[in-house]
């Protein structure tokens, strides 16, 4: 098997709610939409976000998703500026997110902060100034 990722999926509870603060929001193109099902964005050359209704993922996968607490994962998003972060957290406050964390100065030379998308999904926003955090800016 190859070392890459193709896609990473998100089981949501309201595809309509996820739509609008992703699209309306933070202001993202989708590359696929089904309405009611799946909203699918690249995010990268070869890699796409999809968020998928949690009816559909039900059936295919055959297990009702655990729900409480915050999910056990993050996402991340990097910048090359300090400003940058405090930018896109203010957008995410803006387009609805219902938690945001404001950055800090982190132990690891970095800068970082926190938002929760509509499902509870945590986004970090961090300005990464190592070799491996700059790899991954556009």
């Amino acid at each position: 098997m190859d070392q890459r990722l193709s896609f990473i999926t998100l089981v949501v509870g309201d595809l309509e709610v996820t739509r609008k603060f992703y699209v309306d929001g933070l202001g993202w193109e989708p590359e696929l939409h089904e309405v009611g099902e799946v909203l699918m964005f690249r995010v990268a050359d070869k890699v796409v976000l999809s968020l998928w209704a949690e009816s559909f993922f039900v059936e295919e996968v055959g297990k009702t998703p655990t729900r409480g607490g915050v999910p056990p994962i993050t996402l991340a998003h990097n910048l090359a500026t300090r400003a940058g972060v405090d930018t896109v957290l203010e957008q995410a406050r803006t387009a609805g997110a219902a938690h945001v964390r404001e950055a800090t100065e982190r132990e690891w030379g970095g800068y970082s902060g926190y938002f929760a998308d509509p499902d509870g999904f945590r986004w970090e926003v961090a300005y990464n100034p190592g070799a491996i955090g700059q790899s991954v800016l556009p």
